[in-house]
C-alpha cells in the first residue's frame, strides 16, 4: 500500500504541474489564434472557446496516458491498450468496472480517480472563466 501512495503522490504531483502549464498554453493559444483571426475586427468568440476545450482536451489526454504509462510499466494490466482503457474511466470517474488493475495496484486506481475529479473541477472552472472572459458569455447574462 505504501508504494500506491508513493507512486501516486508523484504522478498527482505531475499531473498538477502538466495542468498548470498546460492551461496556461491553452491560454496562450486561444489569445494567439484569436488576434489573427478577427471577425469585423473582432475575436471570435467561438473560436477561443473552441480553442479552450479542445486545448484542455489535449492537456488532459497527456495526463491520462501518463497514468496509464505508469499502470502498464507495473504490469498491471495485460496490455497498453487496456491500460489505456483503464486510465481513461477511472480519470473520468465513470468506472465501468468491467477492467479493475491487479488488487496490489487497487489504492493506485482511487488515487487517480480522486486526481481526475479534481482536475476536471479545476477544468471546469477554467472554461466557465473563459466563457465569461472571452467567449460568448457575459457574467449575470446567462444565469
Amino acid at each position: 500500500m505504501f508504494l500506491n501512495l508513493v507512486i501516486g503522490i508523484i504522478l498527482i504531483s505531475a499531473t498538477v504541474v502538466i495542468h498548470t502549464y498546460g492551461l496556461m498554453f491553452v491560454t496562450y493559444t486561444m489569445n494567439w489564434i484569436t488576434a489573427r483571426f478577427r471577425i469585423r475586427g473582432r475575436r471570435n468568440r467561438v473560436l477561443a472557446m473552441n480553442t479552450v476545450v479542445i486545448g484542455i482536451f489535449a492537456v488532459m489526454t497527456v495526463e491520462v496516458w501518463l497514468w496509464a504509462a505508469v499502470y502498464d510499466l507495473l504490469g498491471t494490466m495485460p496490455d497498453f491498450e487496456t491500460s489505456l482503457y483503464l486510465s481513461t474511466t477511472t480519470f473520468s470517474t465513470v468506472g465501468f468496472g468491467d477492467v479493475v488493475p491487479n488488487h496490489q495496484w487497487r489504492i493506485l486506481a482511487a488515487l487517480e480517480s480522486i486526481n481526475g475529479f479534481l482536475l476536471i473541477g479545476w477544468s471546469t472552472a477554467y472554461l466557465v472563466t473563459a466563457g465569461i472572459r472571452v467567449g460568448p458569455f457575459r457574467q449575470g447574462e446567462h444565469f
